[in-house]
């Protein structure tokens, strides 16, 4: 079994899009007002029309029962990094190791969390 499909509820479709595209850097394959849709190498990752942003991230509110943390993964996490910081992406976690990895994590326009690992080359 695999994972298929990722899907991130968001307050503002067009604002979120420009945030994983322009930012994040995330391939688009197709926009739409309630349905978006980006290329990856594996799972789909999409953008859903949802409801009101979180107010504020905190300790508390990223680790609440049915909540969600996206995953991504990158070559050089210190280059991405720098480039994140650079474009004014909030960092709520700069990279350090965690369990075997190097991860760091930022913030969405909505305030979702999301990890960003480099690949490990596991050879």
């Amino acid at each position: 079994m695999r994972v298929s499909y990722a899907i991130v509820f968001v307050s503002d479709m067009s604002r979120s899009v420009s945030f994983y595209r322009d930012l994040i850097g995330l391939p688009l394959r197709f926009e739409s007002p309630g349905w978006s849709e980006f290329a990856t190498d594996g799972a789909t990752f999409a953008l859903h029309a949802g409801g009101a942003p979180h107010a504020d991230v905190s300790d508390s509110t990223i680790h609440s029962a049915g909540t969600c943390r996206p995953g991504l993964s990158v070559p050089n996490l210190e280059e991405f990094h720098q480039m994140m910081i650079a474009k004014g992406v909030r960092c709520f976690q700069q990279p350090k190791q965690t369990f075997g990895a190097w991860i760091a994590q930022y913030v969405d326009p909505d305030g979702l969390v999301i990890s960003v690992s480099e690949a490990r080359n596991d050879n």
